[in-house]
């Protein structure tokens, strides 16, 4: 783009001896300096920092389908059907971090819990809410992790990074499954940078 431009202002708009033309020569290339140099600088973001760069479920977890989420609070709790809430932020850095532990629980439990990412800044202020609604149970601090039984009651709630094994241990007991203990022994393998996977010890 920049080079494109450069080429416009001084190869067509700058005939020779002609004033206008070099006064907008002159003006192209500040412009040109300005963007190339200058300007805005530009927006630097990742897993380690609080700053914004879009969907954290989609950049860091690979699964952009999270959110929106299919249902709501009020709907998954009506459904007779558990759940795992987490309300976030995108400029969070233990939220990008934890978007993908979110994201791996669904191979498990993605046909038979709901999963509801609720944008903190989403929630609206006000005096009281209703138990349906996350500002019932929101702390004012992120990420934090709810998990639902079927009958629609609150049997987990942790502020703060959790591991994937503290939920699935959870939602192990929601679905009256073995408990880890007595399951095949997993460990943890990583994917890339940002996932990992559970797999057999060797």
């Amino acid at each position: 783009m920049l080079r494109w431009l450069s080429a416009q202002c001084f190869y067509r708009l700058k005939p020779q001896g002609h004033r206008l033309g070099q006064a907008l020569g002159l003006v192209c290339a500040a412009l040109v300096l300005w963007l190339g140099l200058g300007g805005q600088p530009a927006a630097l973001a990742g897993l380690t920092d609080d700053n914004y760069d879009g969907n954290i479920f989609a950049l860091y977890a690979g699964n952009g389908s999270l959110v929106p989420p299919r249902v709501s609070l009020e709907q998954s709790l009506r459904s007779g059907k558990p759940a795992i809430v987490v309300i976030y932020v995108d400029d969070s850095s233990d939220c990008k971090k934890f978007a993908s532990v979110i994201s791996q629980l669904q191979a498990p439990y993605g046909r038979v819990a709901n999963f509801i990412p609720i944008m903190a800044d989403s929630i609206p202020v006000k005096a009281s809410y209703e138990p349906s609604e996350p500002g019932y149970y929101f702390h004012d601090a992120v990420p934090q992790t709810l998990i639902f039984n079927a009958q629609g009651e609150l049997v987990f709630d942790e502020t703060g990074t959790v591991s994937y094994e503290a939920i699935d241990d959870v939602m192990r007991e929601v679905f009256d499954l073995l408990p880890r203990s007595e399951s095949e022994e997993l460990r943890r393998r990583p994917i890339n940078e940002v996932n990992t996977e559970l797999v057999p010890e060797q």
